[in-house]
């Protein structure tokens, strides 16, 4: 009986040897990544809100009068983007905003000064690279499509009709976002969007026609979260 307790005393020993053995096994690991900068497994989701400057080439025309020339008028707005990253380098961005254009002719039109007036809503869909070499700065570069839909047009001026056709367009970007902590960064991201959309309008009982050049930059500055 005596060496059996002993026998047993003997084995639960052994065990509780083991158990202090791994675990310190796997403390020693844990510090080890710590120390060496093994990066935390994080969500493949992130945001950010940006203010966002909309700057138009002012450029575009009437068919029906020559040398015509139209303008449009740049606005701030809030923006929000959603990204998922599928590695760490690849990600797909969705950016949601809308904005105000005022519509005026130029060159031989210029008398007639603002004829138009209307919202656009461009979600923009873009598949990123991220660099991931550089610490906490984390540049980026994108491409991908634009789909604008154009809403509550107003004519002005010479023009008792006013209506922009929706258009899809490319769309180019470069960025970086600079991360504070896990979560939390700022972000500088400027896009490039190739959008001319066709519309149509009606003067004194004459149907006019034209494209407009908005062709925009899109600059914006905010706050990142990674989830």
């Amino acid at each position: 009986m005596g060496l059996h307790k002993w026998t047993l005393a003997a084995g639960g020993s052994a065990l509780v040897l083991a158990l202090l053995t791994a675990t310190g096994t796997v403390a020693v690991a844990s510090d080890l990544s710590q120390r060496m900068g093994t990066p935390a497994v994080s969500s493949p989701w992130q945001i950010r809100l940006r203010g966002l400057g909309v700057i138009t080439e002012d450029e575009g025309y009437v068919d029906q009068v020559p040398g015509s020339g139209l303008e449009y008028s740049d606005t701030i707005v809030p923006e929000l983007d959603i990204s998922y990253f599928f590695t760490d380098n690849i990600a797909a961005e969705l950016i949601l905003g809308t904005t105000k254009a005022n519509v005026s002719g130029t060159d031989s039109i210029a008398a007639l000064g603002k004829v138009g007036e209307t919202w656009l809503l461009p979600p923009t869909l873009t598949l990123q690279y991220h660099f991931t070499d550089f610490g906490a700065f984390k540049p980026y570069v994108g491409a991908g499509v634009n789909y604008t839909m154009f809403y509550s047009e107003e004519p002005a001026g010479a023009l008792t009709a006013f209506k922009v056709e929706d258009t899809f367009g490319a769309a180019l970007q470069v960025g970086f976002d600079y991360m504070i902590d896990d979560h939390w960064g700022v972000n500088f991201d400027v896009k490039k969007l190739f959008l001319e959309p066709k519309w149509t309008g009606v003067s004194g009982g004459v149907a006019l026609s034209g494209k407009a050049k908005l062709n925009p930059w899109l600059i914006g500055t905010g706050l990142t979260y990674r989830f």
